[in-house]
């Protein structure tokens, strides 16, 4: 039988690196949002008959963290509810199921980066539906494979949030000939991940058998402040940045303040995120000639 990957959430940074990859040796759909609604389950229906995957990789979320906050219902319908609809339908058609989850399942109190076996904690709504999300992929796809993994950033941006991180900061700096020092929180720390790393990592974890929960970011951490001030470096903006110090105003979403993640599963470690970013920005023609 010849691979089918039926990818949701098409278009985004995560999706259109992993259709890139799978496009050279499979056939490969990608709908995005505007085509498919996760959470119509006719629609998913239809699709699933008259496409038969033989793979399912669900990059769709509600990620908004703070929007979730406000929007409860919508949140768990597509972070959740739609999960379990997938994982059945998968299961159903006996295609592998693999299912992107997130960092924020943590609390963040840990002093040490988190594993695979630590228990999780969800302070947030984003977070909570999450991890309802994991569960259902585990519990209704056998052999399901859970990737959590923070901090993306791909030549592709996120549409709901204007870009990526990396563009984001790039553009506040740019926006004025003379700008002002840039805020940026010191206490938080992840492991920011090149999507086109994480897509060859999922694509070589499906194809040795993995399945579970597996943590799959690139190697080392470091802090928001960090990453900004390294993201600066190496595109040759002359910008200060500051660091501030986490603040949770009233109603809004928590956040971990310790977000990293190791692997102790067996699968290959990714390169680390201080040889990705300067990857990624030449790529996306956004690294200087000569970084200072």
């Amino acid at each position: 039988m010849s691979e089918r990957y039926l990818i949701t959430g098409g278009g985004g940074q995560l999706a259109s690196d992993l259709e890139a990859l799978l496009g050279a040796r499979a056939e490969v759909r990608a709908p995005g949002r505007g085509e498919l609604d996760v959470t119509d389950d006719a629609a998913i229906a239809t699709l699933f008959e008259a496409f038969a995957p033989t793979a399912v990789i669900n990059c769709a979320a509600f990620h908004n963290v703070e929007v979730c906050e406000r929007e409860e219902d919508r949140s768990f319908e597509v972070n959740a509810r739609a999960v379990k609809r997938l994982a059945t339908r998968s299961a159903e058609a006996g295609a592998r199921f693999v299912h992107l989850s997130t960092n924020y399942v943590f609390d963040g109190t840990a002093a040490e980066p988190y594993d695979e076996a630590a228990l999780p904690n969800p302070r947030s709504i984003y977070a909570i539906s999450k991890l309802a999300g994991e569960y259902a992929a585990l519990s209704y796809a056998p052999d399901a494979l859970v990737v959590r993994t923070a901090g993306l950033y791909g030549l592709h941006g996120s549409v709901s949030k204007g870009g990526n991180f990396v563009t984001r900061m790039i553009a506040r700096a740019k926006s004025d000939p003379r700008p002002p020092a840039l805020k940026m929180v010191a206490d938080q720390r992840l492991t920011p991940t090149f999507t086109a790393d994480l897509a060859a990592a999922i694509i070589g974890a499906l194809d040795a058998g993995f399945s579970g929960i597996q943590h799959v970011t690139n190697a080392g951490e470091t802090s928001w402040h960090g990453f900004t001030q390294e993201i600066m470096r190496l595109a040759g903006i002359d910008v200060a940045v500051e660091e501030a110090t986490t603040v949770i105003a009233p109603g809004a979403a928590d956040r971990p303040l310790n977000g990293v993640l190791r692997s102790t599963t067996g699968l290959a470690p990714l390169r680390s995120w201080d040889d990705a970013l300067p990857d990624y920005l030449a790529r996306a023609g956004l690294l200087a000639a000569t970084p200072a």
